[in-house]
């Protein structure tokens, strides 16, 4: 069973930037992902990065500020998070799917924790 941990999350001031990472405890080819959520809301996916050929896919709402990478070598994707907005407050966790055409909650198989996310204005 993969076991994911975040990292990096904080506060930052509107305009600045960050980058999450997430930990697996095992080498995989699955696609992983990151959500974000709101409070009293349901978990919406940010983007994801599939380990076969690494192409990844982003939400309208952050395409351009946000961009997912992963290094094989480490077990870790990262999510780079630019001209960071007070909307982007959010719990940012990360997760993993075995299937390539994984994209919503219910397909992903292995969560982190979640890091927060708090950017003031």
């Amino acid at each position: 069973q993969v076991q994911l941990v975040e990292s990096g999350g904080g506060l930052v001031q509107a305009g600045g930037s960050l980058r999450l990472s997430c930990a697996a405890s095992e080498r995989s080819t699955y696609t992983m992902a990151w959500f974000r959520q709101y409070p009293g809301k349901e978990r919406e996916v940010v983007g994801l990065i599939r380990g076969s050929g690494g192409s990844t896919w982003y939400a309208n709402s952050v395409k351009g500020r946000f961009t997912i990478s992963r290094d094989n070598a480490k077990n870790t994707m990262y999510l780079q998070i630019y001209s960071l907005k007070p909307e982007d407050t959010a719990l940012y966790y990360c997760a993993a799917s075995q299937s390539t055409y994984a994209s919503t909650v219910r397909d992903y198989e292995y969560w982190g924790q979640g890091t927060q996310v708090t950017v003031s204005s």
